[in-house]
């Protein structure tokens, strides 16, 4: 299965507490922070959502 790294780009101020809770559920607290994910269909709906905040680069595992 492949690795998502996501990275927080832009501020979640002004954006609805829906955005900020998904942001904040995929673990990511400041700007430039960056986690990395297993890609899975419920983390895909989760970038889909706020792909407007967040920059995805896929990693290769291993």
């Amino acid at each position: 299965m492949k690795t998502l790294k996501i990275t927080l780009v832009r501020s979640v101020i002004g954006t609805p507490e829906k955005h900020r809770r998904i942001i904040r559920s995929l673990g990511l607290r400041k700007i430039r922070q960056s986690v990395l994910h297993k890609d899975t269909p419920t983390i895909r709906g989760q970038i889909h959502k706020t792909s407007h905040l967040i920059e995805v680069k896929e990693e290769a595992e291993g």
